[in-house]
């Protein structure tokens, strides 16, 4: 695990910094299933925002100071603080909105905190969708699902990510466990 005292003062410092563009967004990724109760990823930090405010956080933060790169892949932006990189992601991997998945995202405390963190739901179908031939760690998937289950809406997460073969095989691999 990276240093995770370092991961979750950049998960504020960027939660507050984003809070104050009043732009809608939400903890994405390992942090918003850890935030939901699943098992600490401990190696990065997500946000999601929308695609049209991208220019303006991108500089807002690097107005707050935050040291900002766009890397080559052109879904995300990188923020680095006190040797942390957080990623603010502008893309969904399932074919969903970024809109749906913000507008559904609910308030929690995370480390005091409050910032709107993805669903159960939500944060499943994004990680069943990611899952394709160049990755495909269940591994790392099935915790989240074991630790989520109860919350989430197992109909949307079918339905989302329909098509996908290995969330498909995820998903009957979680019905054979009684996970979904």
């Amino acid at each position: 695990m990276d240093d995770l005292p370092a991961l979750r003062e950049a998960l504020k410092r960027v939660a507050v910094a984003l809070k104050e563009t009043d732009v809608p967004f939400a903890l994405a990724g390992g942090y918003a299933a850890w935030a939901r109760g699943a098992p600490e990823a401990g190696h990065d930090v997500d946000f999601l925002v929308r695609p049209d405010d991208v220019e303006r956080v991108r500089q807002a933060l690097a107005d707050d100071g935050f040291d900002v790169v766009s890397p080559p892949e052109d879904w995300l932006f990188k923020v680095g603080t006190d040797g942390v990189t957080v990623d603010v992601l502008h893309r969904a991997a399932h074919r969903g909105s970024v809109e749906r998945l913000l507008d559904h995202a609910t308030p929690v405390a995370v480390l005091s905190v409050e910032m709107p963190v993805l669903t159960a739901t939500g944060v499943v179908v994004e990680k069943l969708s990611a899952l394709d031939e160049h990755y495909c760690d269940f591994g790392a998937v099935l915790p989240v699902v074991r630790a989520l289950r109860e919350q989430v809406d197992w109909d949307v997460v079918r339905t989302e990510t329909e098509g996908n073969p290995f969330a498909a095989s995820l998903l009957h691999l979680a019905g054979l466990l009684g996970l979904a």
